[in-house]
């Protein structure tokens, strides 16, 4: 019971409270985006869901559009500025996915919604993490996020699946507003972003 219509009547209310809550932290951070790294305010991508349906998720933009002489955008490390850092280090970025939340395409946790062209990489194993709604935050990023390989993530997200409870989704929500204060585990040990997922060898 808890896994559909408790939880689902859970996410909406709550996001729906704390879109209220946070709309000041909202407009602040749309006009930082705004006049510091520009438009489009937001950025959207097709990501896969529940049993690999498509939706579109929703954060603020972090880095620039700056591109080199041949008209290719420049490396994430150069297009990342301390405007973007410091919105992805107090998880301003992730705030517009309440609105993810709120249709029903996201849960507060849950195994986060990777890049369309990983699910032709999946093991079998590691399919099992569509086989709930994809969260804002998950037992992966509370264990590492970033930190972390590739195929550690897929091990939490999994574990989470066949584990999932109300308890554990309370000690996960609560972990994660413990790293967002101590912005702990942002970004990978070698570049600002995480690597891409190549397959897994096991």
């Amino acid at each position: 019971m808890y896994k559909t219509v408790v939880k689902g009547l859970f996410d909406k209310l709550l996001a729906l409270l704390l879109l209220l809550l946070f709309l000041p932290f909202i407009f602040f951070t749309g006009l930082l985006v705004y006049f510091k790294i520009g438009k489009p305010i937001f950025f959207q991508q097709v990501r896969p869901g529940y049993k690999e349906q498509l939706f579109s998720i929703y954060k603020f933009r972090t880095m620039s559009n700056e591109k080199d002489d041949n008209g290719m955008l420049l490396a994430d490390e150069y297009r990342l500025k301390e405007t973007g850092k410091f919105i992805r280090k107090t998880s301003l970025d992730e705030l517009p996915q309440l609105l993810n939340v709120l249709k029903g395409e996201m849960s507060f946790v849950g195994p986060r919604p990777l890049l369309v062209e990983y699910l032709a990489l999946y093991n079998e194993e590691q399919q099992k993490r569509h086989d709930v709604i994809p969260g804002i935050t998950g037992w992966a990023q509370v264990n590492g996020r970033n930190a972390i390989s590739w195929e550690e993530k897929f091990d939490y997200d999994v574990w989470y699946v066949e584990n999932q409870s109300f308890l554990l989704d309370m000690k996960i929500m609560w972990m994660t507003f413990l790293k967002v204060i101590k912005r702990s585990d942002i970004s990978s040990s070698n570049s600002v972003s995480m690597e891409m997922f190549k397959g897994s060898t096991k």
